[in-house]
C-alpha cells in the first residue's frame, strides 16, 4: 500500500513553489505558507539566470504547459559572456550557443515573473500573510507549524524554504551561520530606450557583461527585452507565444518592462558610508558615480539615468558549511540551508535542483519503496554535498580576503587576469573550448545527475 503524507512548505521562493509544483503533480498533498502578504509582494532584485540545470529541475516539477509559459516569459537569451574594463575596453568576449532548446539555453528572467510563473496553478494551495514562527514535533511523528496570526498547521514533513533569514534553520540547526564576505553591491535598473541603448556596444546589449576594475570594483550588466508588455506581444520578437501568453493569468499581476539591470559591488571598506543604512536612491547613485570617476562616461551616463526608485543594497552574505545532522520531520532547501554569493550565478539553480532532487525522493517514498525518513536522509546526504561545494565554490568570486582585494598585490593580480583573457580572446580554438566549459559546468547537454 502507498505510503500517503502531507507535506508544509514554509516560503514561496523559487524552490519552494517548485517543490509545490512537482508535489501536486504526483498526487502529494501540499500546502505552501509565505510571509508576505500578496501574491507581488517580497522581492528584492531583477534578474536572475536560470541555467540548464535549473530549466531541467522545473521542466521535472512544473505542468507540461507552464514549463512552455515560462519558456516564454523569459528574456531573450544572451549571445554572448563579456569581460570588460572599466574604460569599457573588452578583455575576453565568448560567444555562448543559443536557439531553440528549452532546456539547454541560457536563460534570463524577470524575479517577479518568475514568481508569478510559479505561483501559476497553485493558488489553493498558497497561503499568503503567514508568518512561521516555530514548529513541534509531535510524538506521532507528525510536525506543526504555528504562525504569527495563532494559526497553526501539521503534516509528515516541514520543508523549509523560507530564505538567507529561514526561521526554520534557525530552529532545526542553530549552530548553522551566516558569514560576511565584506563585500556590499549596490544595483538599479534603467528602461530601455535609444538614449539608453546607444549606451551599450552590440555585446554588451545582447549579452551578459562583467566588469573587473581597480580596487576589486565589479560591475554587471545586463539587457532584459521581452516578448511582451502591458499592451500584449510584441510584434516580431515572440509572437508565436501570444496565445500562450495571452491564457496566463500570472501576466495580470507582472510588472515587467524591457530594462537595462546594473550590479556595482566593492568591500564594504571601501564606500565612503555604509551603504545598507542609505534607503534613498539618489544617495547611493551618488554613491556609485562618485566610486567611478574613472570609469568611461558611457558607463557612469547608465548610473546617472537610472530610476533612483529601483536602487538598493545588497550584504553579500554566505553559508558557513556545516556537517550532516540528524534527519527528521524537518528539512531544508535552497537559500534556508545553503545561502551563496552571487559570483557563480547559481544560488536560484541549486535552490531549483533541491526541490527537484526532493520531490524526487518524496514520490519513491509515497511508492512505499522506502520510509519517509530514509527518502530524506538520502535527499539531505546529496544536497549537503552539492549545495556546500556550490557555496564554496561562489565565495571564492566574492569576498573581500582575496587577492583582490590587497592594494599593490590585488593590482597586479588583475593586469595578469586581464592580459590572459586577452590572450585567450585572440585565439578563437581556446575560446571555443572555454565557451563550451561555462557551457557545461552550468548542466548543458546532459542529463540530471541525482
Amino acid at each position: 500500500m502507498k505510503d500517503q503524507f502531507k507535506v508544509l512548505i514554509i516560503g514561496a521562493g523559487t524552490g519552494g513553489l517548485c517543490l509545490a509544483h512537482g508535489l501536486k503533480k504526483a498526487g502529494i498533498q501540499v500546502e505552501v505558507y509565505e510571509r508576505d502578504r500578496t501574491r507581488t509582494g517580497g522581492l528584492q532584485g531583477y534578474r536572475v539566470g536560470i541555467s540548464p540545470d535549473g530549466s531541467r529541475a522545473l521542466k521535472e516539477c512544473l505542468p507540461s504547459e507552464l514549463f512552455d509559459i515560462f519558456v516564454a516569459t523569459c528574456a531573450r537569451a544572451p549571445k554572448f559572456f563579456n569581460m570588460l574594463t572599466e574604460r569599457y575596453s573588452e578583455v575576453l568576449s565568448l560567444e555562448l550557443e543559443t536557439g531553440h532548446d528549452p532546456v539547454n539555453e541560457e536563460k534570463s528572467v524577470s524575479r517577479m515573473t518568475l514568481r508569478q510563473v510559479l505561483l501559476t496553478g497553485l493558488e489553493d494551495i498558497v497561503h499568503f500573510d503567514k508568518k512561521f514562527t516555530r514548529y513541534e514535533q509531535n510524538e506521532d511523528g507528525t510536525v506543526t507549524a504555528f504562525f504569527e496570526d495563532g494559526t497553526s498547521a501539521s503534516g509528515n514533513l516541514l520543508v523549509g524554504a523560507d530564505g538567507s533569514n529561514s526561521p526554520v534553520r534557525k530552529q532545526l540547526l542553530p549552530h548553522a551561520k551566516l558569514e560576511e564576505t565584506g563585500i556590499i553591491s549596490i544595483g538599479g535598473k534603467l528602461p530601455i530606450t535609444e538614449e539608453t541603448k546607444s549606451l551599450l556596444t552590440h555585446k554588451v546589449f545582447n549579452g551578459i557583461t562583467m566588469i573587473m576594475a581597480p580596487k576589486a570594483y565589479g560591475c554587471i550588466l545586463h539587457a532584459m527585452e521581452f516578448k511582451w508588455d502591458h499592451g500584449g506581444v510584441k510584434n516580431g520578437i515572440g509572437g508565436n507565444d501570444a496565445e500562450l501568453l495571452s491564457r496566463w493569468p500570472g501576466l495580470l499581476y507582472d510588472n515587467t518592462r524591457d530594462y537595462i539591470m546594473w550590479g556595482f559591488w566593492a568591500s564594504r571598506r571601501s564606500f565612503p558610508a555604509n551603504p545598507l543604512e542609505i534607503k534613498d536612491g539618489e544617495q547611493l547613485k551618488r554613491m556609485v558615480l562618485g566610486m567611478t570617476e574613472s570609469w568611461d562616461p558611457k558607463l557612469r551616463k547608465m548610473f546617472s539615468l537610472s530610476d533612483p526608485t529601483t536602487i538598493f543594497t545588497v550584504n553579500i552574505r554566505t553559508s558557513v558549511p556545516i556537517e550532516p545532522w540528524p534527519t527528521s520531520s524537518v528539512t531544508l532547501l535552497g537559500d534556508a540551508i545553503h545561502t551563496m554569493t552571487p559570483g557563480r550565478g547559481i544560488g536560484a539553480n541549486t535552490a531549483l535542483r533541491d526541490a527537484a532532487s526532493l520531490c524526487r525522493k518524496l514520490i519513491e517514498a509515497r511508492g512505499g519503496g522506502k520510509s519517509l525518513i530514509q527518502a530524506l536522509r538520502e535527499y539531505e546526504t546529496e544536497m549537503i554535498k552539492y549545495g556546500f561545494e556550490a557555496v564554496i565554490d561562489s565565495r571564492k568570486q566574492m569576498d573581500d580576503n582575496t587577492v583582490m582585494h590587497k592594494p599593490v598585490v590585488g593590482r597586479i593580480a588583475l593586469a595578469c587576469m586581464r592580459t590572459g583573457m586577452r590572450m585567450v580572446n585572440h585565439l578563437p580554438p581556446l575560446k571555443k573550448k572555454m565557451a563550451a566549459n561555462l557551457s557545461h559546468s552550468r548542466g548543458a547537454n546532459r542529463e540530471s545527475s541525482d
